[in-house]
């Protein structure tokens, strides 16, 4: 048994786009989405305890108690599902930043199941760490399948998608977007026809497929999620809101457009009074993942 897991990706997602179809009697809402993953990462580091405690150990530089993060939560699920006496110290280096739509920290939930999985040994085949993952958060479920997924239901139906190569300049806005405040939010379009997992894999453009029914309440609770968009636009870039934002991303075929792209954006940024210069606050060059790094971690 290992006793130490360095280095552990936790990638950053996007939602390809993201229809709001409905509203559950329990107030829960109904989506279709396609999440894909991006070579954005945290990376968590994991030290194995024999007393049982699982411990967050740089805490007081993430900005949120200890009880709230989700990758403790993962540890404790796992040790209670499979009553293992293991304890773990667990190292979070944050490149994904917070309340950005970039699932954050749904993947360190997931990495953390998986990593565990294994450095515990308590020999969880995928399907089963998939079930644990529900109680945790919507996406957390997709980050331990593996695959990019059309999602349905309230996220936790899903099935493989199989996408392009792609790269993808992702644009953050000095603003994050809480998540319960657009779900929320009475201008919320949750009538949006419903599609076939055929109509997105059949789409031939121009443009994204769909759309982010999230984006115009972010525009409304957020000035600075809006004046990234019209940033962007006046850029003449296509870009799309992931999640519920507040981060942007542009799609490019190839890594020398993308790279022209975050320039482009760039200079933009360098060039503007200073009254206007804190709109967008970092840019990001990714490439499109085929799968989870953590994917080939367990069985399936």
């Amino acid at each position: 048994m290992k006793s130490v897991l360095y280095d552990v990706p936790a990638p950053a997602k996007i939602n390809l786009f993201l229809h709001v179809v409905g509203q559950r009697s329990d107030g829960y809402h109904m989506l279709q989405t396609v999440f894909r993953f991006v070579d954005l990462y945290d990376i968590l580091d994991f030290e194995l305890r024999t007393d049982g405690q699982i411990r967050l150990v740089n805490s007081e530089h993430l900005g949120w108690p200890e009880h709230e993060d989700l990758a403790i939560k993962a540890g404790m699920l796992l040790q209670k599902a499979t009553s293992s006496n293991y304890g773990v110290n667990i190292n979070i280096r944050k490149n994904i930043p917070a309340g950005a739509g970039l699932g954050g920290g749904s993947s360190n939930a997931a990495s953390a199941l998986i990593a565990l999985n294994r450095l515990w040994d308590t020999g969880l085949n995928r399907d089963q760490l998939t079930e644990l993952a529900r109680s945790l958060g919507a996406d957390v479920p997709v980050f331990v399948n593996g695959d990019s997924v059309f999602a349905q239901g309230t996220g936790d139906i899903f099935e493989t998608v199989h996408l392009k190569p792609a790269y993808y300049v992702l644009v953050m806005p000095d603003a994050s977007v809480n998540t319960t405040v657009v779900f929320k939010h009475n201008d919320l379009t949750r009538d949006t026809k419903l599609v076939k997992v055929s109509d997105f894999t059949d789409w031939q453009g121009p443009g994204y497929f769909g759309q982010n029914n999230l984006e115009a309440v972010a525009f409304k609770t957020q000035p600075n999620v809006y004046n990234t968009a019209q940033v962007l636009k006046g850029l003449g870039l296509n870009a799309r809101m992931t999640g519920s934002g507040s981060c942007f991303f542009v799609e490019s075929k190839s890594l020398d457009q993308a790279r022209l792209i975050q320039q482009k954006i760039s200079v933009k940024i360098k060039t503007r009074e200073s009254v206007t210069s804190r709109v967008i606050r970092q840019t990001w060059l990714t490439e499109g993942l085929n799968e989870h790094p953590l994917k080939h971690w367990t069985s399936s």
